[in-house]
């Protein structure tokens, strides 16, 4: 009996012993920490497994690549990838790591789009955020298709960019992206702006364009009220707007300092020197406070402005061809000055 008891207790002991070992062994592999520095793991909608092994090995954050990959295989991740961009925060263990990329608990993007005035800038300023690339996202700025279920066309969508920060999923689609930025723009013309832009009697599309007009104008914010209303006034007794930033979007050359004939005679619908009225579409992207100074523009009687000779980036305003031409003189003569003669 003694002996039966030895045995039962030896072999109590060793299975203690495997048990604890093997707890241990469990414990080091999924619990001690295996990431030594904070870095970002974005993984591609479609993504493997395999993939995801091969970008943390490229990644060289983690300690011991065997034990992510013996965890990942316990806890079922390895058919459970799901895409996103995700942290990996210095010191976390493999078992934190392996719930929370089973889990898609990805971090947000914080997307910002500014200073874009085309769409193929925004579509290469956007895809440089998010995971869809620039060719994607220019296609569906392109899809009439598409547009016209958010009430725009490929010359407007731009419109519907308001500039904040969005907090957005990395690998949301270019279809994802659009509905919750028209939304936004939804969002964004509450009944203020709409009443503001009624009593104007200004569309939301020709508010955008006229700010993406003022917006290349100037951007002395105090002054902005005041070149707006110059738009508006002519718009209203039918003027031609020659807005020069019509122009230079026209022949595709924004760094042009002076305006010439031979720029004015470009044969485009974008052209305000040729053509009476807006043009088919922004020609930037607004700010909030263009728009805003656009809805809150001042009351004047001026047609014209010129840019002041003294290069400060303010204008001179006139009420008639008279003060223009005083004005412009003055211009031309401190851009000849200076040599600047394009």
């Amino acid at each position: 009996m003694k002996k039966v008891s030895k045995i039962f207790f030896t072999v109590f002991t060793v299975a203690v012993i495997i048990a604890i070992a093997y707890g241990y062994y469990t414990y080091t592999r999924a619990y001690v920490s295996n990431v030594h520095q904070k870095a970002y793991l974005y993984i591609k909608t479609g993504s493997k497994y395999a993939e995801v092994v091969n970008q943390l090995k490229e990644l060289n954050i983690l300690d011991d690549i065997k034990t992510f990959e013996w965890v990942a295989k316990k806890k079922e991740y390895v058919d459970k990838v799901k895409p996103g961009k995700y942290l990996l925060k210095q010191g976390m263990c493999n078992n934190d790591l392996v719930n929370m990329l089973r889990a898609g608990k990805q971090e947000p993007v914080n997307l910002v789009f500014n200073n874009i005035r085309t769409n193929e800038q925004l579509a290469g300023k956007l895809s440089r955020q998010i995971e869809a690339d620039s060719l994607s996202l220019l296609e569906l700025f392109k899809n009439n298709d598409f547009l016209q279920k958010i009430g725009v066309n490929t010359q407007e969508v731009r419109m519907l960019f308001v500039p904040n920060t969005y907090q957005i999923w990395w690998n949301t689609s270019p279809e994802q992206l659009m509905d919750r930025i028209q939304k936004e723009y939804v969002k964004f013309w509450n009944a203020d702006r709409e009443q503001k832009a009624n009593d104007a009697n200004l569309s939301r599309k020709e508010v955008s364009i006229i700010a993406s007009i003022v917006e290349e104008e100037t951007n002395k914010n105090d002054e902005k009220p005041t070149v707006a209303s110059v738009y508006i006034n002519r718009l209203r007794k039918g003027m031609l707007l020659q807005a020069d930033p019509t122009v230079k979007y026209a022949v595709g050359d924004f760094s042009l300092k002076r305006i010439l004939n031979i720029h004015t005679s470009y044969y485009s619908l974008y052209n305000t020197y040729m053509f009476k009225g807006l043009p088919p579409g922004p020609i930037c992207i607004p700010s909030i406070t263009t728009i805003d100074a656009v809805l809150n523009y001042k009351k004047t009687d001026y047609l014209y402005f010129c840019a002041k000779e003294d290069f400060s980036g303010y204008h001179n305003f006139a009420r008639n061809e008279t003060e223009h031409s005083v004005n412009a003189h003055k211009y031309w003569k401190a851009l000849n000055e200076r040599k600047i003669y394009k």
